[in-house]
């Protein structure tokens, strides 16, 4: 146990210096709100409107996704380099992720996650082509 103490130390200053510093700022300064200070800021552009729309939750959904995929290729790499001396335990295991990634998949798919709108057609010329009625030749 004696090996783990100053890990123990280093993450109980932690936590007091950031509690001291929460303390310090609070003491410190005295909060006075003004209009420029609630006001949005990007990139020092004052907006001069409300943003469009906001993003939808498929967006997140596809992006945790790609997340998850990340993380089993990096996982995949080392088993697939040490797969005789892993055994059929490590098998079993990349099978469980790769079970569990795959129905996250075919969930995203049945909520419609990957469907991001209407589909427009763009001509040869950049222009955009209506759609043909049904029957008529594309």
């Amino acid at each position: 146990m004696g090996q783990y103490l100053a890990i123990v130390l280093l993450l109980g200053l932690g936590v007091l210096f950031a509690l001291g510093s929460f303390m310090t700022n609070k003491l410190l300064v005295k909060g006075r709100p003004t209009a420029a200070k609630v006001a949005p800021y990007e990139c020092g552009i004052v907006p001069s409107k409300e943003p469009p729309e906001r993003f939808g939750v498929s967006f997140y959904l596809v992006a945790m996704l790609f997340i998850i995929f990340d993380i089993e290729i990096v996982f995949l790499y080392p088993y697939v380099v040490a797969r005789a001396e892993l055994g059929a335990y490590a098998f079993f295991e990349i099978l469980a992720f790769s079970v569990v990634f795959f129905a996250a998949i075919v969930y995203v798919v049945a909520k419609g996650g990957l469907d991001w709108g209407t589909i427009r057609r763009v001509g040869a010329d950049g222009r955009r082509v209506e759609p043909s009625e049904p029957g008529e030749a594309a």
